[in-house]
């Protein structure tokens, strides 16, 4: 919308910009080119002014030349006839005397966005591609891709492009870097440029005389080239080397990426360069830019998944700033939970345990959700500071530390006795809905080792009218019948209120359903209901798995030094692996599953047709059960099974184990060498140890090999033969490179 006043300005100026007596002082002629200028970004309409505007580029004055050309390319789309007598203009500034003229006329000549403009620009073009000015070849090179631009749909150019690619040998680095993005935009359709071996070597060899810039556009483009031999490979590697310690971190983590793509198949070359490129990567994440640190910290996560220990000795550079924002911060939490070992656990604890009480709750919460992570693998420690957080009395803190016992008494069932003791004798309850739901779980699942457990749930049951979130309506009918089944003297009348509530009375139609299910399973009888509604359990036995898995560069090298990291699509698959139906608050709906209750496989074995074994998982053993059995027992059984461990994540291989009824008791970090893992299970009345050994040096030919010894009380030959065929099927499942055998 013009402003008011706005055709007396534009009078006013085109009165003054034809006055001959202003003509001729240049001062003044050129003030009022500026008040043009000045209300055009405005948003005054000036375009009236077109023919004097033109009129004015016939300067030697650089900077009046500028003024104009600026007015010119705002406003040809709008006057297309008289940006016919501009186009004139600047055909003929691109042979004025002075480079700087010729290059400022025709990059505003290719700045026209007019139809039929490329058969005025391709001459002054073509002849700026072989100025003797490296200015005007610079400002021609990009012209070409605008041009292209234009007219994308046009047949491309050859003459164009070959003149393109001889100009990558151009004595001026800008002219270089310029000709590579011009030829990306125009033969994007075809792949964009080629990078054969003269082209990648000459590349290699001017990147010293790059800017940072153009030496990280450089390094993005030789991924397309792949060395033909390793001699090659590593001169190229060598001319690299340098800049793995770059000053400039985007230099930096461009070379790294390049050197991760070309030494793929060289693991030591890759970790090295990985530990070469550690210290700029920490310098990025102490950067002044905040988005240049969160971006450091995304890459630092991404290094971390095949090299957890790499920032080990450096944990302190992830300690939270104040007056950083919570975004960082979350970063920062992440990767201090990877780094946690026994020797920084006190201080990584003692530090977000200060994150605890936050003034903004969002991070509050999650540093107790760290804290929570570490104590799957340092419980009592763990234990002790969400104790204490507790007492604090806030709500927020509350529900947060009550969402972590929840979860910690899934992952680590050794915690169970410890957390119901406390949640015992916690007085306040969580007020918001998830902080309940986890409250409720725990009540349900482990209500016969909480004293109060059924005093507690009655409030919640009193107070139903009250509620307004279906899901802790559901979750509380659930942990109800979970409740009547373990104590139903004190749960049977409380229970039969909560069903009359929800089947008569609640308008909720999923509630109303849930409360009816549970109903009629209860119609069918308590251990009807038992079998649906207990389902299984986490086995107590079951170690923590220390240490994380590493996984191969590959998996993620592609992505790294792009948006990936920084968008969050990059995700560590033992994270993406983990289903919600894993999760304690989708459980309630997977016992409802009667598949979930059978205790008993029969599995035949693949060697013999006519084989089969069954096996069960009975109750479990602890450690020191285990321990004292496997030193009593002899081996009877010990056989190389003839490929390697599976690279799997430690819960895939333990989930896949769990479905034939085979229990895992501990694993060795992935890392460790010799690998260990000791495993049990039941067939009919026998009881079968095994364990799985990867790296024995007294065993012949077996390092590389998985050898599996079983021990067995009493002694079945058949039960060995069938678990050790059950146990190689579901490892080479599991395992991508074939046995030997």
């Amino acid at each position: 919308m013009p402003y008011l006043g706005s055709e007396e300005v534009v009078k006013e100026l085109r009165r003054a910009l034809s006055n001959p007596n202003v003509q001729a002082d240049r001062l003044r002629y050129k003030n009022y080119i500026t008040k043009v200028i000045r209300y055009m970004t405005q948003g005054l309409d000036v375009s009236a002014l077109f023919m004097d505007m033109v009129k004015a580029s016939a300067t030697v004055d650089i900077v009046q030349k500028k003024l104009v050309y600026l007015y010119m390319c705002t406003y040809a789309s709008d006057k297309p006839d008289l940006a016919l007598l501009a186009i004139n203009t600047l055909r003929k500034d691109c042979a004025d005397p002075n480079p700087m003229v010729r290059g400022l006329a025709l990059r505003n000549m290719c700045n026209f966005r007019m139809p039929g403009m490329t058969e005025y620009i391709e001459q002054p073009i073509v002849a700026g591609l072989r100025d003797k000015a490296s200015y005007v070849r610079r400002v021609a090179v990009l012209g070409c891709a605008k041009m292209h631009s234009l007219q994308p749909n046009t047949e491309i150019d050859g003459t164009i492009v070959n003149e393109l690619y001889a100009l990558l040998r151009d004595p001026d680095p800008v002219v270089v870097v310029n000709c590579l993005r011009a030829l990306e935009e125009i033969l994007k359709d075809e792949g964009g440029v080629v990078i054969n071996k003269p082209i990648a070597h000459h590349l290699l060899n001017r990147m010293k005389d790059l800017d940072s810039w153009a030496q990280s556009e450089v390094l993005t483009f030789l991924l397309r080239y792949r060395p033909r031999s390793d001699d090659e490979l590593f001169d190229i590697l060598s001319l690299l080397d340098a800049f793995l310690l770059s000053s400039h971190a985007h230099v930096a983590v461009a070379t790294l990426r390049l050197f991760l793509h070309l030494a793929s198949a060289h693991p030591t070359v890759q970790a090295d360069a990985l530990l070469r490129t550690s210290a700029p990567l920490l310098a990025t994440c102490g950067a002044a830019s905040r988005e240049l640190r969160f971006a450091g910290l995304c890459h630092v996560q991404q290094v971390m998944r095949s090299q957890p220990g790499l920032f080990g000795t450096h944990y302190k550079r992830f300690f939270c700033g104040y007056s950083e924002p919570s975004y960082i911060k979350f970063r920062k939490m992440e990767i201090l939970v990877e780094l946690v070992n026994d020797e920084n656990v006190a201080l990584v604890l003692e530090e977000l345990r200060s994150y605890c009480t936050d003034v903004s709750p969002e991070l509050a919460q999650a540093a107790i959700a760290a804290i929570g992570r570490i104590a799957r693998t340092y419980s009592e420690k763990c234990l002790d500071i969400l104790t204490g957080l507790l007492g604090l009395k806030q709500d927020h803190i509350t529900s947060a530390v009550i969402q972590t016992f929840r979860d910690l008494v899934w992952f680590c069932p050794q915690s169970t006795a410890a957390v119901c003791q406390t949640v015992g004798a916690c007085v306040d309850s969580p007020q918001d809905s998830e902080g309940k739901q986890a409250l409720l779980w725990l009540l349900g699942e482990h209500g016969d080792q909480i004293s109060s457990a059924p005093y507690v749930m009655e409030g919640y049951i009193d107070g139903l009218k009250t509620e307004l979130s279906s899901a802790v309506k559901m979750e509380l009918l659930t942990a109800a019948v979970k409740m009547f089944l373990c104590r139903p003297a004190e749960t049977q009348d409380m229970l039969g209120r909560l069903l009359h509530y929800c089947i008569e009375e609640e308008s909720d139609v999923c509630v109303r359903d849930r409360a009816l299910l549970y109903y009629r399973l209860l119609q069918r009888g308590v251990e009807e209901t038992r079998k649906v509604v207990t389902g299984p359990k986490s086995d107590p036995s079951m170690s923590v798995l220390t240490g994380r898995q590493e996984e191969p560069i590959s998996e993620w090298d592609s992505t790294f030094n792009t948006l990936g990291p920084l968008a969050g699509c990059d995700l560590c698959p033992q994270t993406a692996a983990t289903s919600a139906a894993d999760q304690p608050s989708c459980r309630a709906e997977n016992e409802l599953l009667p598949g979930k209750v059978d205790t008993d496989v029969t599995l035949s074995s693949p060697d013999d047709a006519e084989e089969e074994i069954s096996l069960s998982l009975g109750p479990p053993l602890s450690h020191e059960t285990f321990e004292k059995m496997w030193l009593d027992l002899e081996t009877l059984h010990r056989q190389t099974l003839g490929f390697p461990r599976p690279r799997a994540a430690p819960d895939t291989l333990q989930a896949a184990l769990q479905l034939v009824k085979i229990q895992t008791l501990a694993f060795t970090p992935g890392d460790t060498v010799p690998w260990k893992a000791y495993i049990y299970t039941r067939s009919t009345e026998t009881l079968i140890l095994a364990e799985l050994l990867q790296g024995d040096q007294q065993a012949p030919g077996s390092d590389e090999s998985l050898v599996v010894s079983v021990k067995q009380q009493p002694v079945n030959q058949h039960a060995i033969r069938g678990f050790v065929s059950v146990l190689k099927s579901v490892l080479q499942t599991l395992n991508p490179i074939k046995s030997k055998n």
